[in-house]
Formats: structure tokens, sequence, C-alpha cells
């Protein structure tokens, strides 16, 4: 009987060390708010205002999974699977264009981590996602999106059928590689990806710098790619006229700067960043559809210069005031266009219930010259002159759990 004890007693010990040593953590986010836009697209060149429930204001809603399992000798398997839903209705979140019913969109990885750092394999975002935490992307999310970064990917956009190596932390240094895969026979550069960067940490300071470059991939009749969702067609045909780009041209490079300081309540934030898109082609040039990751003021802009600057103020520990702006120089293929603007200035609230829970409240107003204004939320309203100013307002909740 006794040696009955001793056998389960040594067995449950056994079976509580193998669970500690491996943990599977569900969490989430759910973002939802009522926006008002004023001058939204009606279609056929009109507007009007609009009032709306948005999902994702801040951040993207959704659902993940993730785990570790320490292998000894300060190995660990890592995974995390994370699904991006619109609250407002239920479904799942399909913002990149060629992958609306890709469960997990937002994050598909597995890996390894050690004292080495970590190497990943899937689909991820690049560390311009991760520095992001020195943007006005940490405190206006979404908002900011429009104006310039979407297009210079501090919002994060993710690479298919990639491998990111993270280095681990030195002294506040923290460094990243990614690259992604094409998958085309023949071809290696076609729909290759890859990027590489750091960030610093250090007190009160805040320091980044990041690069990404994507080449064109080949696209099915199904409009499926195998390359960086930045390198996304807008032309559904796996054959390119070599006047615009053929798959493995250089289709999007971008390069960003940027710091962040804390002095007493307030952080203080300023970046730079410049992306060129090569193959963005002569609007007058009839019968091709101009090629881009994203189409900010125009879809023929070869090249833009995002400036930024921000602060987010701490009245009390709740309670925090927030304001920033952006300037988006862009330069157009067409040798005749002038050089076009985007301006947009943010105001906003946000206010902590608990450290899961906060409500906030912001106000946008964005203004383009010499460029189509594409709308705080996305609502673009043209290039009519008279139209080129918008004002957005926003209030909503965010719950993290």
């Amino acid at each position: 009987m006794k040696k009955s004890l001793i056998a389960l007693a040594v067995l449950g010990a056994i079976a509580g060390a193998a669970q500690a040593q491996s943990s599977v953590t569900i969490y989430g986010i759910v973002d939802t708010g009522i926006v008002y836009t004023s001058k939204a697209s009606a279609g056929a060149g009109t507007t009007g205002s609009k009032f709306s429930v948005n999902s994702g204001v801040i951040q993207g809603s959704r659902l993940g999974f993730k785990g570790v399992e320490d292998l000894g000798g300060g190995l660990k398997a890592l995974f995390q699977l994370e699904a991006g839903f619109n609250n407002d209705t239920g479904a799942l979140n399909g913002q990149d264009s060629k992958s609306s019913t890709t469960l997990f969109r937002r994050k598909s990885v597995v890996g390894l981590g050690g004292n080495f750092g970590s190497v990943l394999l899937g689909r991820q975002t690049d560390i311009l996602d991760d520095v992001s935490q020195w943007t006005s992307v940490q405190d206006f999310g979404g908002v900011t999106g429009s104006v310039g970064h979407n297009l210079d990917r501090l919002e994060g956009t993710r690479t298919n059928n990639s491998i990111r190596y993270n280095t681990p932390d030195f002294a506040g240094f923290t460094g990243s590689a990614i690259y992604g895969f094409g998958e085309a026979a023949g071809k290696t550069s076609s729909g290759q990806s890859f990027g590489l960067g750091g960030q610093y940490a250090n007190g009160p300071l805040g320091l980044f710098a990041a690069y990404y470059q994507s080449k064109l991939g080949t696209v099915s009749a199904a409009g499926n790619s195998n390359a960086s969702d930045a390198s996304l067609l807008n032309n559904s045909s796996p054959v390119f006229n070599n006047s615009y780009g053929a798959a493995g041209d250089t289709a999007l490079k971008t390069f960003s700067l940027g710091a962040s300081y804390q002095v007493g309540p307030a952080r203080l934030y300023g970046n730079w960043s410049r992306v060129k898109q090569p193959l963005a082609v002569s609007s007058t040039t009839l019968g091709l559809t101009p090629i881009g990751a994203f189409s900010i003021g125009g879809t023929n802009n070869s090249k833009a210069d995002i400036f930024e600057l921000g602060v987010n103020y701490s009245v009390t520990a709740p309670l925090h005031l927030l304001a920033s702006v952006q300037y988006n120089k862009l330069t157009f293929a067409d040798a005749n266009s002038p050089k076009g603007k985007l301006t947009q200035i943010n105001l906003g609230t946000d206010y902590f219930l608990s450290k899961r829970t906060d409500l906030y409240a912001f106000v946008s107003n964005l203004r383009a010259k010499d460029a189509a204004n594409p709308g705080v939320f996305g609502d673009g309203i043209g290039s009519n002159t008279d139209k080129q100013n918008q004002t957005a307002v926003a209030v909503g909740i965010r719950h993290k759990f």
C-alpha cells in the first residue's frame, strides 16, 4: 500500500513538473467606437456626413493563443496564433485585400527561443510594427493610418512565408531581421521581401531605425499571393506588362527613424519615414494599373516623406491627454504633377478605468493639397479642391483580456 502511494506521489510530481514547464495563454482585445465623419465619400463624387460603429479604432479587435514549452538548457519552443475580427459585425477581419478569409491573419508563427534570442517561422510582422510603441500608433492607433502609417508599415503589415530572428536584449538594444520567401519556382526574387532594424530603450529614452523592402510577386486568378501584403497587386492577372513591373521587381522600400523621451508626466515623440514605390506609373499611361502597396494621396505616388510629432501627457495616472501631427509630402509618377501634401492634426483623451479597460475620445482633421484626401478612417473624399478638409470624431471603449 505504501509503495502504491509513493508511486502515485512520484507520478503526480512528474505530471506537475511537466505541466509547469509548458503554458498556453488565451488573450484578446475588443475595441469599438462610435465615429462621426464629415464629408465622407457618398459615391459619384459626392460627400456627406456619416455616423458609424467602427471596430478597432485604436487597436484591431483580436483573439489570440500563445504558448511556451521549456525544452531544458535554456531552450524554449514558442508559438502564437492571432485572429482579427470586426466587433461591430462579428465577422473575421480582412483588411488585407488578398486575405479576407484567412483565420489567423494577424499572426501565425512557431519557433524556438533562448539565450540567443528567438527564431520564428510563419506569417508575421517585422520590427517596424514593434517600434510603433515610440510613435502615434501607440496613442491613436488606426486614426493615423490613412495619413501615412499604413504606408510606412508602422501600423503593422504582415509578411507571409517568412523567417524572423530577434536578438536578446543587449543593455537596452534589441534588433531583428526578417526574410519572406516568394516561393516561386525558378525565380527566387518573385515575391521576396526582407527587413531589418533595431530599437534602444534606456530609462526615459527610446530610439529606433528600421528598413523593409518587398518585391512584386505572382498572383493567381483567385487573387492569392505568396508575396508580402506590402507588395500585393492591384491586378489579379498573373501576367504583367513589363512597362510597369514584372514579378521580381522591387515594389516597396521604406525606412523609418524615430525617438521618444519621457519628461516628467509627458512622453514626447518624433519620427520620419521615407517610402518609395518604384513601380508607380503615370496616371496618363492608358491601360496600366499603378502598382503599389497602398495608394495614399493618389494611386501613382512614387515617394512619400512622412514626418510626425506628438505628446502623451499624464494628467493623473488614469487620465491622459494626447496630441499629434502628421505631415506627408508625396511625389507622384506624373512628371507634370505638383508634389502633394497631407496634413493631419489629432487631439484626444484616454481614461483608464483599470489596467485592462479604457475609454477614449479623439478628434482629427485631415487636409490635402494637390493630392486625393484618403479620409481619416478611409472614407476618401477624392481630389475635388472644395472637399479637401475632413474632420472625424471617435468615442469608444477598449478592453484587453
